[in-house]
Parts: structure tokens; sequence; C-alpha cells
């Protein structure tokens, strides 16, 4: 998802080190309860090829276990698998060469040491990406072997300063080195590992010639993982994105939506004139319907907020979507207090933990089938919470 954030420096509450040594103990009566009480939820069978088979809500580690580690390395999704994430999250990008990276943007200026590497100091640019000004280094710029040498980093520091202790411990992974990570977890563990991968900025990167439908499309058949029952979502803010892959395989789609008055940049691109406040109308939602199996809402479009920050009234769009056979799966929740909706904040300090539970309850209570997060095992508690445990 395309967020950026920033914070002065903060603790971590005692919650995220008890789960932390709860992981490293095998999480024996805590999220680990959890996550098999959400396998036991709504409509969960434990995740095995379909849509239908994962836990209802279904926790979506977000960058992996981006609240505890820095997001999207092989730590990131090890540590949201282990800590019972029914689903991991990739986000796409292309180097020079045409491999497919796992960073949340093209721009990697805060979420690796290249500003350290003098010998790329000539590559900092600056350039226009979906009507936005970035200055900074871009993957599009670099091979694949000289993005290794590279080691990525906590990309919030102020909000995450624990998080650093992590800097430089991992490389940025290819995609298809998670794809085989996923491939051995799962034969270790007996069971899928499900991913949730994202095409970013689809439309900028094809005009570069370096389109990332098709080869994402290649790795998918490569791993067996191109059919309608793999156990992989594909995802993008880009409807056209998320039809042309309808086209190259049968995996589960989902179309991702921002603010109501925004607008797809491929949209915006092909003189489309409809926002999407248009695509969460029963219209658009049945134009969605014709291509994919879901949508990833931003969570204001399911609970908005008022002047002061807090939420008000549910809109109809979970009962609209799932009028049309939609799955909602919205993002992101985060623990800290300035991620929080305002009236689930708690003391002053920014980056302590709020009520986050509570925000949790206000959520699934509108009945979404699904939430990307943080912080992994909180919602993981707060689905079994929800299921009744």
């Amino acid at each position: 998802m395309t967020e950026r954030v920033t914070g002065s420096p903060g603790r971590r509450t005692l919650l995220g080190a008890a789960v932390l040594s709860a992981a490293a103990l095998g999480l024996t009566g805590t999220a680990a309860q959890a996550a098999q009480a959400t396998e036991r939820g709504r409509g969960g069978h434990g995740g095995h090829g379909s849509l239908r088979d994962l836990p209802v809500p279904t926790v979506i580690g977000h960058r992996g276990a981006s609240g505890y580690r820095p997001e999207h390395t092989l730590g990131s999704y090890q540590l949201a698998l282990d800590l019972g994430a029914h689903i991991v999250e990739q986000d796409l990008v292309p180097t020079k060469d045409g491999h497919l990276v796992c960073r949340h943007e093209n721009d990697i200026t805060a979420t690796t040491d290249v500003a350290d590497h003098p010998e790329f100091a000539g590559r900092r640019a600056t350039k226009s990406i979906d009507g936005v000004s970035y200055t900074g280094w871009f993957t599009e710029d670099f091979t694949l072997a000289e993005l290794k040498t590279l080691r990525a980093k906590e990309r919030i520091p102020g909000n995450r300063p624990d998080n650093t202790l992590y800097d430089g411990r991992w490389t940025v992974p290819t995609f298809e080195e998670v794809l085989r990570w996923a491939d051995k977890e799962g034969r270790r563990r007996g069971k899928p590992v499900w991913l949730y991968v994202e095409t970013k900025h689809p439309t900028y990167f094809r005009k570069l010639g370096l389109g990332l439908e098709e080869p994402l499309a290649r790795l998918l058949r490569r791993y067996g993982r191109d059919r309608k029952n793999s156990p992989l979502i594909l995802q993008s803010f880009e409807p056209s994105s998320v039809q042309r892959l309808a086209r190259l395989v049968d995996t589960s789609r989902i179309v991702l939506l921002s603010g109501p008055t925004s607008r797809p940049w491929d949209f915006v691109e092909s003189g489309d004139p409809r926002t999407v406040a248009d695509l969460v109308k029963p219209a658009g939602l049945k134009w969605i319907a014709s291509y994919a199996q879901g949508i990833g809402p931003t969570l204001d479009l399911v609970i908005p907020k008022d002047a002061a920050g807090r939420l008000t009234t549910p809109t109809t769009l979970v009962k609209d979507a799932h009028a049309r056979g939609l799955r909602l799966h919205p993002y992101t929740l985060r623990n800290e207090n300035s991620f929080l909706p305002a009236d689930f904040r708690r003391g002053t300090d920014p980056n302590a933990y709020g009520d986050v539970f509570g925000a949790y309850a206000a959520y699934f209570a509108t009945g979404i089938d699904g939430i990307f997060t943080d912080h992994p095992d909180t919602a993981l508690l707060a689905a079994a919470d929800f299921n009744g445990r």
C-alpha cells in the first residue's frame, strides 16, 4: 500500500516484547492459540488453496511483520509466518534487467543503505511517478546484481527505533526467492504458505518497457501458483493491471482502493473519469466483480473518520461488496497511537501502543473478511476475541 509516515522516536510497550518472546518459544498459549482459533472461525478451514478456505477474519502480514522487522525482507516474512499470519504480503517492482524484487516502492532511498554507497551516488535522480515527484534512488536504475550489494533497513525509524537493530541484516529479496522460501516453509509446515502479491505502478513501468504482469505470470506458472485454487492473491491499485493478470493466470485477484476522491493512475493515463467513489458504488463493484474476487479498500472507506480523526458510522461498502460476491481485505491497522483512529489512542506518546484491540473490534464488527496489519500477532488475538475463541 502507498503510505508515507513520519514521527519522533518512542518506546515499545511490553505487549510487543511479550509476543516476540512467545514467538521464539513457538507462540505457546498466545498468538498460536489465536491463530488456531481463527482457523476455526467463521468459514475458516485452514487456508488450503481457495479464498473460501481462508479463516475469517483473515490476518494479512503487511509487508511481512513490518511492525517488528524492516519491511519486505525475508526476516519480516518469516516472522509474520511464525507469528501465525494467514497470508504474507509482497509488493513487486522491477530491476533494470527485468527481475521482480520486493519493495514497497521503487524509490529505495528510505528502505536500503544505498545512500551509503559512493559508487551509486550518480544514480540519484528526480522522477515523476504517478504524478508525484520523488528524488532518490530507484530500482529500475539498478541491475539485480547491483541491488544485491545493498542492505535493507527500517523505513520509519522515528516510529520504530527498535527495528533499526536489524538494519543491514537482510538483502532485498527477489520474488523468486520468496516463492522458493514459501515452498520450503510449506513443506516444513505441511500446508501451503499463502502470499499476497501487489504490482506497483504498473502503467509507469510498462512505459519503461518493464511491464510487471508478464514476468510475474511466468514465475507463478513456474512455481505452480497460477491456478484458481493456488494459495496466492494478486492485487493492484490499477484495475487494468488486475485485468491483464486475469488474462494471464487464474489466480485470485483483488482491486485496491485508496481515498474516495482519488483516481487509479491507469484511469488518469487513459482518460477514464471515474474516481474511487464511483468504484465503490454498486455499479462500480459490479464492474470489479467481472474480473476480480475482492477489493482492498483503505479502512476509511469502511468506517470514515470525522475532522478530529474519530470513527463515525460505517458505510454500506461491506454489504454492497458482499452482495456482489466480493471479499474485503482493507488496509492497514497498526498498533502505534499515531496510526490509530483518535478514539483509540492512549497517552501522549505517538509511538506507544494504543487500544488497538478496540479498533480491531470496531472494524471486524462491520463484517470485513480480513485485514492488513503490521502486527499479525495482535490481529490474531483480536480475531480470536471476535470469533469467541
